[in-house]
């Protein structure tokens, strides 16, 4: 089974209230391929919500919103229960939404919510990776579409 970020299958679940919906991957989940979830929304989030970026603190990690409040607790309990479906699921590989302090891989947001991207890893995809788990986003998933036919 893939995991997908549900704001990829179409679900309104984005900060802003909407979604990031890639057709191939929102029918992986119709076509019971994948199974669509949010960590943020699992963490305890609403939807909508203030924007959050990752900035070291105390060399921390810490996810902050634009209204300079702490949300690590709730990045950090999303994660933590991605992180256990995806073990019970037996899920080899996920495809997560680019940039995402919970989901990118890589390359986020730099912590200055001015657009601008810094090396690092969302807090999900971080533990999701260090368990082994093949990190995907919206642009480079289309490897596994050709590898199942």
């Amino acid at each position: 089974m893939i995991i997908v970020s549900a704001c990829l299958a179409g679900c309104e679940c984005r900060y802003d209230g909407k979604s990031n919906e890639v057709p191939e991957i929102k029918k992986l989940v119709l076509e019971n391929k994948a199974i669509a979830l949010c960590p943020e929304n699992l963490g305890g989030l609403s939807t909508p919500r203030i924007p959050c970026e990752i900035v070291r603190i105390n060399n921390e990690l810490k996810v902050i919103g634009r209204d300079q409040n702490d949300y690590t607790a709730q990045f950090t309990k999303g994660a933590e229960i991605a992180a256990n479906v995806a073990k019970a699921l037996h899920c080899k590989t996920v495809i997560l939404k680019a940039n995402s302090p919970s989901c990118g891989y890589g390359k986020i947001y730099d912590g200055s919510f001015t657009g601008k991207y810094k090396e690092g890893n969302g807090f999900t995809a971080n533990i999701l990776a260090n368990n082994g788990v093949q990190i995907l986003n919206e642009e480079s998933f289309y490897s596994i579409l050709t590898n199942e036919k």
